[in-house]
């Protein structure tokens, strides 16, 4: 068997291995460009490294361009979309002002968490509902 269809065969083998260790549907396309690149140079006899290489480097680009513009417009939506997004989860409770609101700025415990909070000034202890996030910063108003 010559070399370059053992190279190709392994470089395709290596990559379908690294997206099962570190998944991310990133190296499972480029292995399946180093397979089809396999195949070619089993196929045919006598391809240049450099054609090789050009061959591969397009396949990569054209399967993963295949993958972004194809597979995850058809991702099926999340059933929790605000899983890992804490502060958008606070939108519409009801808290107490911890520290009072001054020139629009103020603190309320939420939980067991402290958080920033913006509004009009209200003084300690008034309830205020959260209305919006800003980063980190819980938009409020008052109940």
């Amino acid at each position: 068997m010559r070399w370059e269809v053992v190279i190709w065969a392994a470089l395709a083998v290596l990559l379908f291995a690294a997206e099962a260790l570190v998944p991310g549907a990133f190296m499972l396309w480029m292995g399946i460009a180093a397979a089809a690149v396999f195949l070619t140079v089993w196929a045919i006899d006598g391809m240049t490294l450099l054609l090789q290489v050009i061959l591969f480097v397009v396949l990569s680009f054209v399967s993963i361009q295949v993958y972004r513009t194809w597979f995850r417009q058809r991702a099926r939506p999340s059933d929790q979309p605000l899983l890992n997004r804490r502060a958008e989860q606070l939108v519409g409770r009801v808290v107490t002002l911890e520290q009072a609101i001054n020139a629009g700025v103020g603190r309320a415990k939420v939980d067991d968490a402290f958080w920033v909070v913006a509004g009009p000034d209200l003084p300690q202890g008034s309830a205020v509902r959260v209305v919006a996030v800003d980063g980190m910063t819980l938009k409020v108003q008052p109940v």
